[in-house]
């Protein structure tokens, strides 16, 4: 940044003003820096007071479509890049040990090393207090390579012990005064994505968890930029979803006081009712969230973030990178194993995965167009696949399935993978107990002979389980419109696109499940590469126990049929008399 432009470069406002202090900049700076527009309620740290100077215009970065310079656009800021954003910004982030999280912190350290410090919001868990969990966070693989690019890493990431489900967020009035007065940037990224939770925690967590971060954020002085985590499917009732906030499925207002007088089974009970035509609790939840964030949040520099299925990592953190069995991860492990033989799929419809870097980086620079360029209404982001680089769930399996085959097999495979599809539920319910149930059974009968301790049943009912939450999402497809992303990228400075690409147009859907399935049996499962021959030899054992079985299968029903039908035997003869009458009129044969 230009020298004398603010007291505290990333935090102060224009013109040597400092904190909300007066004066201004002028237009168009020669290094080809950005000249941003004015934030409104919640400027405080970015810029100095309303009316403190004249117009500006863009070089380096530029302002996407329809913006209208936000309120107060007299006022500048001269920002070079995405990262120059965060240079000494204190940054809040909720969720940080979950999935996204964790990819978060990691892209924010790794690509803008000056950022000042990172609030982790933490609750102790077990037996474990938060400073032992931050260890553990930084003792991970995921940041072991990050001391090189961040060294002082321990001094940036600052845990501060607070949970969603308690009042004020569980925060002492001591870190409350602090992150108020020190907070620039806040992601909110924490909240159950368990599809099947109990509709009361997942009202606690998502909604009302939602609501006490809004008023945290509102008693932040430097406060200049929210990005909310939503996903996609908050409006799955509709075929078509646009990047705004609809109607909410119930009054989240009602839902919230109706906590405190019901209890959990009355409320698991009504759970139907309640969610109406939504699949689950968790997408029913998000919905109320967003529109507690229209009714709360006006004042707020604020944007919404709406991934669709995030899977693995595409290039970063690490290619294949993922800590958790949750959506296609799942359905990798069973498929893998050799246990998930049949699913309740239509094979033809889109897919939307998502790779976790997507949308973090997404988040990012979300953030800092927010703060650059706010405007009136919520700007609304959906991050998906299936508009730009679709790819369909046949294409998922067929690409899973050549990768849990030829490169990556997993150990102690059950048998060997395959995985079919059918559009027939009732077809699918006696795939899943003959291909599913009976043998984990059977193998759980065998187990208890040998003295050993059966777990097969239980690893059906969780498969069946899984099977059941992604059911609504295998059968149903959606268009999402992401115009404001794709605006968003228009205007992305070039080296920024390089740093944090949101574009799915280089992806290679083949090369990304290979990686996938790797990332699976590395990260989630643990085994290492060095089993893969091992399990190639497994696998192949598997393949001729198949082909037996089948042979085998064929034969008793062959001879239950032939046995029992005169005219299938009769049949069967004539066949073989056609067929050795048709062979002598090949030349070779002929000649003999």
């Amino acid at each position: 940044m230009p020298p004398n432009t603010t007291n505290n470069p990333g935090e102060a406002g224009g013109g040597g003003g400092g904190e909300g202090g007066g004066g201004g900049g002028g237009g168009n700076n020669a290094n080809g820096s950005l000249v941003g527009a004015g934030l409104g309620p919640h400027q405080h740290g970015l810029q100095g007071a309303a009316g403190g100077g004249g117009g500006g215009g863009v070089t380096g970065m530029t302002p996407p479509p329809n913006t209208g310079g936000g309120a107060g656009a007299g006022n500048v800021l001269e920002i070079t890049s995405v990262a120059e954003f965060y240079r000494d910004r204190n940054l809040l982030i909720t969720g940080a040990t979950g999935f996204m999280g964790k990819v978060l912190v990691v892209k924010l350290l790794r690509s803008c090393p000056s950022v000042g410090k990172i609030y982790l919001l933490m609750r102790p868990k077990g037996n474990k207090d938060v400073p032992t969990r931050l260890r553990e966070l930084l003792d991970s693989h995921l940041f072991k390579n990050l001391r090189s690019v961040s060294p002082n890493i321990d001094e940036k990431l600052v845990a501060v012990e607070g949970d969603i489900l308690l009042p004020g967020l569980g925060l002492s009035q001591v870190d409350t005064d602090i992150l108020a007065a020190e907070v620039s940037v806040v992601f909110h990224a924490a909240a159950t994505v368990k599809f099947d939770e109990a509709i009361k925690l997942s009202l606690q967590m998502n909604v009302l968890g939602t609501k006490r971060m809004v008023e945290l954020c509102q008693k932040m002085t430097k406060l200049v930029s929210v990005v909310h985590v939503s996903t996609a499917y908050c409006n799955c009732d509709r075929d078509e979803v646009d990047e705004q906030v609809y109607p909410p499925p119930s009054d989240p207002y009602t839902l919230l006081k109706l906590l405190d007088l019901m209890d959990d089974d009355l409320f698991n009970h009504l759970t139907p009712k309640l969610i109406g035509n939504r699949p689950n609790t968790y997408t029913f939840t998000k919905a109320l969230a967003e529109h507690i964030l229209v009714t709360e949040a006006k004042d707020l520099p604020i944007a919404i973030v709406r991934p669709s299925i995030v899977a693995a990592a595409w290039r970063e953190p690490i290619p294949g990178w993922v800590d958790n069995f949750n959506g296609a991860t799942g359905l990798i492990v069973g498929a893998g194993k050799g246990l998930l033989r049949t699913l309740h799929c239509h094979q033809d419809l889109v897919a939307d995965l998502i790779p976790v870097d997507i949308p973090i980086n997404l988040l990012i620079v979300t953030a800092c167009y927010t703060a650059l360029y706010r405007q009136k209404e919520m700007k609304v982001y959906n991050c998906v696949s299936g508009m730009d680089n679709p790819v369909r769930w046949r294409d998922i399996r067929d690409h899973g399935m050549v990768a849990l085959k030829n490169h990556t097999p997993m150990t102690d495979v059950v048998w060997y993978p395959s995985l079919h599809f059918t559009t027939s539920k009732r077809l699918n319910k006696v795939l899943v107990l003959l291909q599913h149930w009976l043998p984990a059974y059977i193998m759980d009968i065998a187990a208890r002979v040998a003295g050993k301790k059966p777990i097969m049943v239980r690893v059906a009912q969780k498969l069946d389980r899984a099977a059941a939450c992604l059911e609504y999402f295998t059968t149903h497809e959606w268009r999402f419109n992401s115009d404001n992303v794709h605006a968003l990228w228009a205007v992305l400075p070039e080296h920024d696109k390089q740093t944090f690409n949101f574009s799915l147009s280089q992806l290679d859907w083949v090369t990304y499940m290979h990686h996938y399935c790797n990332g699976t049996k590395r990260f989630v499962l643990k085994e290492e590469d060095s089993t893969i021959p091992k399990s190639k030899t497994h696998l192949n054992k598997l393949w001729w126990v198949q082909q037996i079985c089948r042979m085998v299968a064929l034969l008793v029903a062959w001879r239950a049929v032939f046995l029992r039908s005169e005219r299938a035997r009769n049949a069967f003869y004539a066949l073989l008399r056609a067929f050795f009458r048709l062979i002598t009129y090949l030349p070779i044969v002929g000649r003999i």
